[in-house]
């Protein structure tokens, strides 16, 4: 996994991971959740990939858009 960026300071994400269709987020003190196209939507797993390369806004859109939509708790 990759350790998030965190430029705001505040995220609740810690580390990401992803690949071709799916994005594995790890917050803080907490699980990882995988995130896929299936289950997801893949509009939403490509934004997410996005704001995890960028290193912000991704616990929060976590939260507005696929706060439940996972694939799976690993």
């Amino acid at each position: 996994m990759h350790r998030y960026r965190n430029l705001d300071g505040h995220s609740g994400v810690s580390a990401y991971e992803l690949g071709e269709g799916w994005i594995r987020v790890r917050f803080v003190g907490g699980p990882t959740y995988e995130y896929t196209d299936a289950a997801t939507g893949a509009e939403h797993v490509r934004n997410m990939q996005a704001l995890a390369q960028a290193g912000e806004g991704l616990a929060t859109y976590v939260s507005r858009f696929v706060h439940e939509a996972y694939a799976r708790k690993l």
